[in-house]
């Protein structure tokens, strides 16, 4: 695999976890808005916040941002996954995996951070794919030069105008 079609991969499958982890939790928003709102609204923030980073890693030539948003939410949705199975959160305790969500849900978000992971060590926020910029010019920044058009000489001849490259 060369290093772009691996760098594609990752982003794509970034992209399609934070999409499926984000139409997950958007489908569970109505019934933990009416058990537990604040659930609820985690999960729609969460949610709302995917689908950006899932379009962010696809069209963003930079996507460094859109990776960085996705880990932190994916990490937050996980460890709020656990807690809400262990110790509880405020005023709210799961009891069971909620099948088939709660494991997807798991699935794309410890898959969307292992796949940044795995693009951060393939240089991804490097630059990405972007080819270094050549200078165009040994010049030093900044510094201008006028070239002046070719003159005729009186017998036709084309002269340089640029003294530096008189005989």
């Amino acid at each position: 695999m060369t290093p772009r079609t691996t760098h594609m991969a990752l982003l794509g499958t970034g992209a399609v976890c934070a999409l499926a982890s984000a139409v997950l939790h958007l489908l569970l928003v109505p019934s933990h808005l009416t058990e537990m709102p604040y659930i609820g609204v985690l999960f729609l923030i969460g949610g709302v916040a995917l689908l950006a980073v899932a379009a962010g890693l696809l069209v963003r030539q930079r996507p460094l941002g859109a990776w960085l948003i996705g880990a932190v939410v994916s990490i937050g949705m996980i460890v709020g996954f656990l807690l809400s199975r262990t110790a509880g959160l405020p005023g709210y305790r799961e009891s069971g995996w909620e099948p088939p969500y709660g494991i997807l849900c798991l699935i794309s978000e410890v898959v969307f951070v292992l796949a940044f992971l795995a693009w951060l060590k393939a240089g991804g926020a490097g630059g990405g794919t972007e080819k270094p910029r050549e200078r165009q010019s040994h010049e030093r920044p900044g510094a201008y030069s006028v070239q002046k058009p070719p003159r005729r000489e009186a017998d036709g001849d084309l002269q340089a105008s640029d003294p530096r490259q008189a005989p």
